[in-house]
């Protein structure tokens, strides 16, 4: 069970890396685009704050890469669990403020990892 959760906390630590790509360094590019449904003006003109946007997901995956790491059961778990609710959050707030979409893109895959990470 323990490496299922650990599959999961991956797969979460994955996507943000994602993001931060997306948010970084595709933001005014076509996949960027369709991804977040702009257009290029509007991409152009927030292109700073999603960069600032991918960095905190950048974050949020070394933290979570951080407890995948840790040899320390309790510590990694500890660390899983800290940054996993910080997901959580952002995405709860990301659907709240942006889109739905944040919230079974975001929110749910680290809720999982997060009850998987306890059932373990």
């Amino acid at each position: 069970m323990n490496a299922i959760a650990n599959a999961v906390v991956v797969l979460v630590a994955a996507l943000h890396v994602y993001f931060l790509v997306l948010e970084m360094f595709l933001w005014t590019k076509p996949l960027g685009l369709k991804t977040f449904r702009n257009s290029i003006e509007k991409a152009t003109d927030s292109a700073v704050l999603a960069a600032n946007q991918g960095l905190y997901n950048g974050f949020l995956a070394a933290g979570l890469v951080w407890g995948l790491s840790q040899s320390a059961p309790g510590f990694a778990f500890q660390i899983k669990m800290f940054f996993l609710l910080c997901v959580i959050v952002a995405g709860i707030y990301g659907a709240a403020t942006v889109s739905r979409r944040i919230l079974a893109v975001q929110a749910a895959p680290a809720a999982l990892a997060l009850i998987l990470l306890f059932l373990a």
